[in-house]
């Protein structure tokens, strides 16, 4: 079968399941976050938690819920690790180290699940269990809460409350994530995907000599580190491993479930503001930055440049045989463009402009569609500036969705955006300006050659992916030092909870209004006009703020 052809199947493959279930599992996630009733697991939940599920927050109580949340769980994951060696399944293997620890508690919690560490090597099958699979489960239900009270706010009741975390937070995981996550299980594990609660298992290579291959349970880590748009792998080698994606089925399967949530999210808004229109509109600007980078690096990577290139027919290296360029840029393309971090292929061997279209997709803001919950409430609030901008234009007080946008909303609309800017340029900027850090930069070589210009490219995509709470890396750099290890669960941490808290305060500032009614001069927030002025917007706001950087890394690396 001839590239074209794969990659034409492929991707009609992944459109269509995504087509057929957009519209029910839409409005179904609607209907979740809009019912009265518990389910009876959520009520014992509450009361044995002593939870009123019904009692709405302002933003601030719902902020204060994210945070206790969020942070007590970096302490038990932290602890978790620290005494594993102590625990029962503990495959033999000692306590994690505390620079480790720490930087893989903030990760998981954060929904970035960044590995610095060999997965098999380094975590018991029980941490993998209780520990970070937990987490994958609950903290995309975090971002499910938070993009949910984003749209309540656009309701504008009023009151100024947005809901109730818990109840959020609960039903997100119980009556979404989980469901979802078995039956993605079940079909990987028709593809043979392992899921084995033993610790190994012996095996003699083809050339006499003895090996052992680490099992773990797989499938049901696999299916919600897809779904949650998480990234973690059980082994170092991520999504490329064979006992975690066997087949091109199982690629296509694992490609579908980490764009399935945040894609059907567009219909959800649109049912719960009573305007699906609305949904429409921000699925298209999806779509479209979506398939104009996966355009972009699969014609990088199909093209043949440099000796092995050329041998090869296309840009191989890094890519498994069994997946061939187009399983591999679909795959990458999505991982980077919705937070998860999880990767057949490795970024790293990617051409520079394969690589760097890779970059841009998470510099964009990981919007195209973004992760489970913060793709959503990130390309909204990328919204409410296009709108914002618009009303300058024509001289009105912007309107979005019957909400005034003023000198309050736009403020904590624009602090939200700029807070992965400023992480990203000044992660950057002092780590390759240590002198420790420059031996971490794997294929940095001499001053002023290409392989400098590639060591940049590797770390500014490290401090992106991890302010972007994205996941993935250029593999050529190591990031074992107190430095990385320190500076990157910094952005980590600040790259999730910041945006969060200036979200949740625009969402309280827009529940506080009256919704007014549109008029012949409000400016239509649907149909082709605006989606082109907010796919304008998201462009020219990377464009502006890292052109520089993209220009002394991937263009600069291009043009070698």
């Amino acid at each position: 079968m001839n590239a074209a052809l794969a990659a034409t199947l492929q991707l009609a493959a992944v459109v269509g399941v995504l087509a057929l279930l957009y519209v029910p599992l839409g409005d179904h996630m609607a209907r979740v976050f809009t019912s009265a009733r518990h389910l009876r697991i959520e009520s014992g939940f509450y009361r044995a938690t002593r939870i009123n599920p019904d009692t709405d927050q302002t933003w601030g109580a719902y902020a204060a819920s994210v945070l206790g949340f969020s942070f007590a769980s970096i302490g038990l994951l932290y602890l978790l690790q620290r005494v594993q060696d102590l625990l029962p399944m503990n495959n033999g293997l000692p306590a994690v180290s505390p620079a480790v620890a720490f930087n893989t508690a903030i990760s998981f919690v954060t929904n970035t699940n960044w590995q610095s560490y060999a997965g098999e090597s380094t975590m018991a099958n029980l941490t993998q269990m209780i520990g970070l699979t937990v987490q994958n489960f609950v903290s995309a239900g975090v971002g499910l809460a938070v993009a949910v009270a984003l749209v309540r706010g656009f309701l504008g009741t009023g009151g100024g409350r947005i809901g109730n975390f818990w109840s959020d937070l609960v039903r997100g995981v119980t009556r979404i994530l989980l469901p979802l996550a078995f039956v993605v299980a079940l079909v990987l594990l028709t593809q043979g995907v392992i899921q084995s609660f033993h610790t190994s298992f012996a095996s003699t290579g083809l050339d006499g000599s003895a090996a052992v291959n680490p099992l773990a349970p797989v499938a049901s880590q696999e299916a919600i580190k897809e779904l949650g748009t998480n990234g973690g792998g059980i082994f170092n080698a991520n999504s490329a491993h064979p006992f975690e994606n066997p087949t091109p089925l199982s690629n296509i399967v694992e490609i579908i479930a980490l764009l399935l949530i945040p894609v059907a999210l567009t219909r959800t808004f649109g049912t719960m503001v009573g305007d699906r229109r609305q949904g429409c509109t921000i699925l298209g600007v999806m779509t479209f930055l979506w398939a104009a980078i996966l355009t972009a690096t699969t014609l990088a990577e199909s093209s043949a440049s440099g000796t092995a290139g050329r041998l090869a027919g296309a840009m191989m290296e890094g890519k498994e045989v069994r997946f061939g360029i187009p399983g591999s840029t679909l795959f990458a393309v999505s991982t980077t463009g919705t937070s998860t971090g999880a990767v057949n292929s490795m970024h790293d061997s990617y051409s520079a402009l394969g690589g760097g279209a890779l970059t841009l997709n998470i510099l964009f803001g990981e919007i195209a569609p973004g992760g489970v919950g913060t793709g959503l409430y990130g390309i909204l609030v990328l919204a409410v500036i296009a709108v914002f901008i618009g009303g300058l234009l024509v001289g009105r007080t912007p309107e979005y969705l019957g909400c005034k946008i003023a000198r309050r909303e736009i403020t904590m609309a624009a602090l939200s955006v700029l807070v992965m800017p400023a992480l990203v340029l000044i992660g950057t900027a002092v780590a390759v300006a240590l002198p420790s850090t420059l031996s971490a930069q794997g294929n940095s070589g001499d001053p002023g050659s290409n392989g400098s210009i590639h060591g940049f490219s590797e770390v500014l995509y490290a401090y992106a992916s991890a302010s972007n709470n994205n996941g993935s890396a250029f593999a050529g750099i190591t990031v074992t030092s107190d430095w990385f290890q320190t500076s990157l669960a910094i952005c980590m941490l600040l790259g999730r909870f910041l945006p969060i808290l200036f979200t949740l305060a625009l969402a309280g500032s827009l529940a506080a209004q009256r919704k007014i009614p549109a008029t012949a001069g409000t400016l239509p927030t649907h149909g082709l006009l605006f989606s082109g002025f907010l796919v304008g917007v998201v462009v020219l706001v990377a464009a502006l703020t890292f052109f520089p950087a993209l220009a002394l890394g991937p263009i600069a690396e291009a043009l070698a």
